[in-house]
């Protein structure tokens, strides 16, 4: 039988960067979110979107993730507009998540399924095997049935960690992931992330010391793009101090100068 459109994958363009922004801007209501950002991130790196509160970090993953489209420029995912891929995993911030839904843990993660099924496929056998797999990886089979809003924040992420393992992801767009984590919570998180050799990451964060310590690439916005690079560069005082302001509280670490932001609101003005 033919497949449906909205069942066929996006082909990917084997050239094409997994996610490259040209001169991206993108405006709500009138006021400009992000305007004339570009980049290209390669499939497999790991890229930390940083900035301060209403910098556009949380509009430029809702891009990639085809949920908002740009006012000029475009954002292309392995080549295409970011549109109908299945292999784009999106994990929103936890506070845009009604906890009180009727769904399990198995539910949510079984739902990674979705986009590899089609509208109108039920899951079969195989698709629930991953998803258990994937509960096993994350560390959650025992909380398979656990509704969601009885979660800690921690195993809240590790669900939608394991959601994006089922959905077999090579794109995952994480907003914010470790918003009001305690510290065992944000390591585990980590480490699970870190597990994702051969996904491309894209993590919107406000803790910089995380974002140089564990990414291989930063992005650093104020509405536009700042720095793109390395840590060490895309950190240096003036590319800091042009984000946040002069009054910027400054530690040195083992990449060099790094901001600390005194900055305890992580929910994003967007």
């Amino acid at each position: 039988m033919r497949r449906s459109r909205a069942e066929r994958p996006v082909a990917h363009d084997p050239l094409a960067p997994a996610l490259e922004a040209r001169d991206l801007s993108v405006s709500y209501g009138g006021r400009v979110a992000l305007r004339d950002v570009t980049f290209a991130l390669e499939a497999g790196r790991r890229l930390a979107v940083v900035g301060p509160n209403g910098a556009g970090k949380s509009t430029l993953l809702r891009v990639a993730a085809g949920l908002l489209s740009a006012a000029s420029g475009t954002l292309l995912v392995h080549g295409h507009a970011p549109r109908e891929h299945v292999c784009v995993a999106y994990v929103p911030q936890r506070s845009d998540v009604d906890w009180r839904f009727p769904l399990c843990v198995a539910d949510v993660v079984l739902m990674g399924r979705t986009g590899r099924l089609g509208p109108l496929r039920r899951p079969g056998r195989a698709d629930r095997q991953l998803a258990r797999a994937a509960m096993e990886r994350v560390g959650l089979d025992s909380l398979a049935a656990r509704q969601i809003g009885e979660l800690s924040g921690g195993e809240q992420q590790k669900m939608f960690i394991a959601r994006a393992l089922a959905q077999e992801a090579e794109i995952v767009l994480l907003d914010e992931p470790l918003a009001g984590l305690d510290v065992p919570a944000t390591t585990d998180v980590l480490a699970l992330l870190g597990t994702l050799e051969r996904a491309t990451l894209v993590v919107a964060l406000h803790d910089l010391a995380v974002a140089a310590a564990s990414f291989d690439l930063v992005l650093l916005v104020r509405q536009r793009m700042i720095r793109f690079g390395r840590p060490a560069d895309a950190f240096e005082p003036d590319a800091l101090e042009e984000a946040y302001g002069s009054s910027v509280p400054m530690a040195r670490t083992a990449d060099g100068r790094l901001v600390v932001p005194d900055d305890d609101c992580v929910k994003e003005d967007r």
